[in-house]
């Protein structure tokens, strides 16, 4: 197993494929998520020189996350040329959204393609990941000058399978009635989750004097958007809204607590691949309330999904409209659990493990 940029869902996943699959013997070569542009371009480098006697041992599969610069290790390390490969995608990048922060150029799309061309099996976590790969590679391939092999490389890639990242066995708490809706954020506190959008629908929720009780944690960085200052102003100001939860739960019993303890786990993001961190709070009995947009149509139906917009204050309007209906939900007592059983690791490690098979079978008869 190759990580190139080990982030949380990266070794969450991982993590679910090593303890479902435990007749497989695993080696495992990762690097930490830091350093974006060096990490994707160095990792085959890096690898190749400091970890050769790793890399040259006896493998029946290779299994490589797509940030890895799989076709130049291989150059560098013939050796992986004979071991069947596995790409997995977790994101891909093709589809960031604009920002002045923005990886500029093409490099890191171009080690996408690479890679993705240099595996056996192309696996991602969605739909919307593969659609959105495969739709960017093509525009890419119309905008270079000449020689570019468009309709060869669609080919190439039209076998891409989806495979989402497993969850863990639900573990619903039924919600009870209650005159207060108490709603999870629960992101990277980074501009792609949307950070201008919850800053809205917070200002919207005050205003319509909803009584919300606000849950704001997940992964912190040195450097934030301004809007989260503000967003933690408007709650502590407000009449009916009150702050339970700022910040990031590092304790994994504490934060289980609060998803256990939550009505709503809320997406206000602009960039998401699978959800992950919505999904994990829906199998803990939150009810998901999303954006009509990115990867989420795939796992929820549109009663749990909020119109999306480009115009930041309709769409908190949207989501605002979403979210006194369910406090009216939860007033009667009717707020439902949402089954993904069918994302369950029970369900699809069966389904790693068909395609894993598969790629070593092949091995024997070449």
């Amino acid at each position: 197993m190759l990580s190139a940029y080990h982030a949380d869902s990266h070794r969450y996943w991982l993590e679910g494929l090593m303890t479902h699959l435990p007749n497989i013997k695993w080696t495992v070569l990762s690097l930490p998520p830091r350093y974006f542009s060096w990490r994707i371009r160095g990792n085959s480098l890096t690898w190749a020189m400091q970890q050769r006697d790793t890399l040259t041992a006896s493998y029946d599969l290779l299994i490589a996350t797509s940030m890895t610069d799989l076709s130049a290790l291989r150059g560098l390390v013939p050796e992986l040329c004979k071991i069947p490969t596995v790409v997995y995608f977790h994101e891909n990048q093709f589809a960031y959204p604009q920002s002045s922060r923005q990886r500029e150029g093409v490099e890191p799309q171009m080690l996408n393609l690479y890679t993705a061309l240099a595996a056996d099996k192309v696996l991602f976590n969605s739909h919307y990941n593969r659609r959105s790969f495969l739709d960017g590679v093509d525009n890419l391939m119309r905008r270079l000058p000449d020689f570019t092999p468009r309709l060869e490389v669609a080919a190439e890639l039209a076998d891409a399978m989806i495979l989402p990242v497993g969850l863990s066995s639900a573990n619903y708490v039924k919600r009870a009635a209650g005159d207060r809706l108490r709603v999870l954020w629960n992101h990277r506190w980074e501009y792609d989750k949307g950070p201008d959008r919850l800053q809205e629908l917070v200002k919207a929720c005050s205003s319509a004097a909803l009584p919300v009780d606000f849950y704001v944690a997940g992964q912190q960085f040195r450097q934030e958007p301004k809007e989260f200052n503000d967003i933690k102003s408007i709650i502590l100001a407000s009449d009916t809204l009150t702050l339970c939860q700022w910040g990031y739960v590092s304790d994994h019993n504490e934060y289980k607590a609060i998803l256990s303890s939550c009505d709503i786990v809320l997406s206000t993001a602009i960039h998401d691949f699978q959800g992950l961190s919505v999904l994990q709070a829906v199998t803990m009995g939150c009810v998901p309330l999303v954006p009509e947009r990115l990867c989420y149509p795939e796992w929820f139906g549109r009663d749990y999904c909020y119109l999306a917009s480009d115009n930041v204050a309709e769409e908190a309007a949207n989501c605002l409209a979403k979210l006194q209906y369910f406090m009216a939900q939860k007033r009667l007592g009717k707020l439902a659990a949402v089954d993904v059983s069918a994302l369950s690791w029970e369900v699809l490690a069966p389904k790693y493990a068909e395609v894993f098979r598969d790629l070593v079978t092949c091995r024997v008869n070449w």
